[in-house]
């Protein structure tokens, strides 16, 4: 249950393969034209938009490698699967884009200090035009195609794309400038172009990196999923509810539940199977682990104390929940995780404050208390 239907994922690689198929076609005969009529002319802009070109190909090339290595089945070695390929792969297209943009603003800066004239005819002209609609039209469709499939490589090249569209019509605007006034903005212009290129591979890499450090998930997402498992008439609290991504549509999840502290092992096993049948069921989700809180408010002494505690660390800015609680009178502990904001500073600090009011409120228990993170 850890990763989408064989044949769903068949269908994604399969529109993967064919959709960086035709940016490779497209890519390499645009830049096969534009290197052409660089050289013609003497157009440094239009030379390194051949290049640019040139990368996109050569992304396309390991975006279809990086797709069929994860679209890999599980092993032995390898029991989830090889899906966190793809943000390998999205790095080094984002890697390579980043080197594109870099060599031509080299080559740029070169061509300020020692300029060359270029020499543009009719059949250029509309040869740079031309791409400019073919790059807009290909960039539209790879990025929609992205969306589509959530392939982070394909969104990059899409996106990429498009940029491009915007940099060939900077070209052309130049080259009409140079033959109406005979001012050549043509290495100014491979300077434009070449921030460009390396802002979008900076913007491109910040992203892959996100998705493989771990970033948060859609609140309104991990919402809905909560909902889904407090529909069930034995949760009576639903909290860290954390999804594990191993490459894109390849979540598992894992959450706690808080239930009443009377049930037996055999409710809990039944009401644990019927969670993650439904959430699997509404949200393509495996459940790999559900955790039980028990709710001890069955004695009003408990209630008592919970309802203390609760008035307490509430009572602290930056408190967003408490929760996992347990209070044992014989004992004399008290257990709870704490959730404080990311905005709060000096968060540990907050913490042992939080600790000092409780220990003060029941001077005779021994705490055990876990700050939990905002998930």
């Amino acid at each position: 249950m850890g990763y989408i239907p064989v044949e769903n994922q068949d269908s994604r690689e399969t529109t993967i393969v064919r959709t960086s198929i035709i940016g490779i076609l497209v890519n390499v005969l645009l830049a096969a034209f534009k290197a052409a009529i660089g050289l013609i002319t003497h157009s440094i802009a239009v030379t390194l938009d051949a290049v640019n070109n040139l990368s996109d190909a050569l992304s396309s090339v390991i975006t279809i490698v990086g797709t069929k290595l994860a679209g890999k089945l599980p092993d032995k070695k390898h029991p989830l699967g090889y899906g966190r390929i793809e943000y390998l792969s999205a790095m080094i297209v984002s890697a390579l884009v980043l080197y594109a943009g870099i060599t031509s603003l080299v080559e740029s800066i070169k061509s300020i200090i020692s300029p060359e004239k270029p020499d543009y005819s009719v059949v250029s002209l509309i040869i740079v035009g031309s791409a400019v609609v073919a790059k807009l039209l290909l960039g539209t469709y790879v990025k929609r195609t992205g969306k589509r499939v959530n392939s982070a490589s394909l969104e990059a090249s899409g996106s990429d794309a498009m940029f491009d569209s915007i940099i060939s019509a900077s070209v052309l605007l130049c080259a009409l400038i140079y033959i109406a006034f005979g001012l050549s903005l043509e290495a100014y212009a491979g300077v434009i172009i070449s921030i460009v290129i390396i802002r979008s591979g900076v913007e491109m890499l910040r992203d892959t990196l996100d998705d493989i450090l771990g970033k948060r998930y859609d609140p309104e997402e991990l919402q809905a999923i909560k909902n889904t498992i407090a529909e069930d008439p034995d949760v009576c609290g639903v909290y860290d509810l954390i999804l594990h991504a191993y490459g894109p549509d390849r979540n598992v999840g894992s959450v706690h539940v808080e239930v009443r502290d009377e049930m037996t092992a055999t409710e809990i096993d039944m009401m644990e199977r019927r969670i993650s049948k439904n959430v699997y069921e509404k949200h393509k989700l495996p459940l790999t682990s559900i955790s039980i809180y028990a709710m001890n408010t069955s004695t009003e002494e408990t209630k008592a104390i919970r309802a203390k505690v609760n008035e307490i660390v509430m009572g602290f800015e930056g408190v967003l929940q408490t929760h996992g609680f347990r209070a044992d009178p014989e004992e004399r502990t008290i257990t709870m995780d704490i959730i404080l904001d990311f905005d709060v500073k000096e968060r540990k600090a907050v913490f042992e404050n939080i600790r000092a009011a409780l220990q003060k409120a029941f001077p005779d228990y021994t705490l055990q208390l876990t700050l939990d993170i905002d998930f």
